[in-house]
C-alpha cells in the first residue's frame, strides 16, 4: 500500500477519507467541495483519497490537488478502503463520504459540531437518487425497519456514507466491518449495538456523477445478512429469543390441533418443534453470555 503527499506534519483534528474506485470524474470536484466547506471551520484537517486499484486516473487525479493519496495493491471493496483509510489516518475524528460526488460536502462542519458530544454523527439523505430506485426504497425501507427493531433505536437512514465518529471508539470495531458495500450500515450498528451515541442530521443527496457499482440482488442481500449478523455479534438475544419463541408457539399451536381437533394426541413432531424452540431460546442465552463477558474484558483493557 502506497502512500504519498502527507499534507502538514503536524497532527491535524480530523481526517476526511474518500474511498475510490474509477472515480475520475467526480475526485476533483470532491476535494475542491470538501476544501470549501471546511474554509471556515475551526478544525485543522487532512483529506485522504483511497484508491481502490482504480483502472483510472483517479489516483493521478487526486494528487494533482495535492491530498494524500493512499493506493491499495489489492482490490477489496468499498469497506475495505475504508478500513484503510481509518488505519492511516492521524485525526482524533474521522469523517468519510463518498468520491462519487453524491454526497454534500457543505454540510460536514454541521456533522463536526456534534461532536464530541456524540461519539458518531452521520448525514440522514433527504432523498433517493441512486440507480434503480424501484428496488433501493423498498428493499432499504425493510431492511431499515429490521434494524430499527433489532437495534431499538430509531434510525433514519441505515445506509449513508457521509459519517463523522471518533476514530479510537472505531478502531475496537474494525475487526467486524466487511469489505464491501454493507460497511457503512457495520459501523452505524457497532456504535449503536454498544450504548455509543449517534446522531443524524438532514443532508442533500445528489445523483453520482459515473456509473454506479451497486448490483442489486448481491449487494441487497449482504445489507440483509450484515444487519442480522451485526445484531447477533452485539445482541443476540433479539435474534434468538424471538425466534425460539415462534418455533414453540407453532409447536403448541399444532399440538393443540392435533390433540383436539384431529384426536390424535400429541405428535412427534409437535414435540420436536416445542424442543427445537427451546434449544434456540437457550443458545441465544449462551450467546448473550458470550458477549456479555467481552464487553467485560474490554472494559477492564480500558
Amino acid at each position: 500500500m502506497e502512500v504519498k503527499d502527507r499534507q502538514s506534519k503536524e497532527r491535524p483534528e480530523v481526517s476526511i477519507i474518500v474511498p475510490c474506485y474509477n472515480e475520475e470524474a467526480a475526485i476533483g470536484k470532491v476535494i475542491d467541495d470538501i476544501r470549501a466547506a471546511m474554509e471556515g471551520d475551526p478544525h485543522s484537517y487532512e483529506i485522504l483519497v483511497v484508491d481502490d486499484c482504480s483502472a483510472d486516473r483517479t489516483a493521478e487525479v487526486a494528487r494533482s490537488k495535492g491530498v494524500t493519496v493512499i493506493c491499495r495493491s489489492i482490490k477489496g471493496g468499498s469497506g475495505a478502503a475504508r478500513k484503510s483509510g481509518i488505519l492511516e489516518a492521524r485525526g482524533k475524528i474521522i469523517v468519510m463520504l463518498d468520491g462519487d460526488g453524491s454526497y454534500n460536502a457543505p454540510d460536514i462542519p454541521a456533522l463536526l459540531k456534534e461532536i464530541p458530544e456524540f461519539d458518531q454523527v452521520n448525514g440522514a439523505r433527504t432523498s433517493e437518487e441512486g440507480t434503480l430506485k424501484f428496488l433501493r426504497v423498498p428493499a432499504k425501507w425493510f431492511i431499515r425497519r429490521l434494524a430499527i427493531y433489532l437495534s431499538g433505536t430509531y434510525i433514519p437512514d441505515l445506509n449513508t456514507g457521509l459519517k463523522a465518529f471518533k476514530r479510537d471508539i472505531m478502531l475496537k470495531y474494525l475487526w467486524v466491518i466487511p469489505d464491501g458495500f454493507s460497511c457503512v450500515t457495520t459501523m452505524t450498528l457497532a456504535f449503536l449495538c454498544n450504548g455509543y451515541a449517534v446522531k443524524w442530521v438532514p443532508t442533500t443527496y445528489h445523483k453520482r456523477i459515473g456509473k454506479s457499482k451497486f448490483h442489486p440482488i448481491k449487494d441487497t442481500s449482504k445489507y440483509l445478512f450484515t444487519v442480522i449478523r451485526m445484531i447477533m455479534y452485539f445482541n443476540p438475544l433479539k435474534v434468538f429469543l424471538p425466534a425460539g419463541f415462534a418455533v414453540i408457539l407453532l409447536g403448541i399451536a399444532r399440538g393443540l390441533w392435533d390433540a383436539l381437533v384431529l384426536r390424535k394426541g400429541l405428535e412427534q413432531a409437535d414435540i420436536t418443534m416445542i424442543m427445537v424452540g427451546f434449544i434456540t431460546c437457550v443458545m441465544g442465552l449462551l450467546a448473550d453470555l458470550i458477549v456479555a463477558q467481552g464487553r467485560a474484558r474490554n472494559f477492564n483493557k480500558d
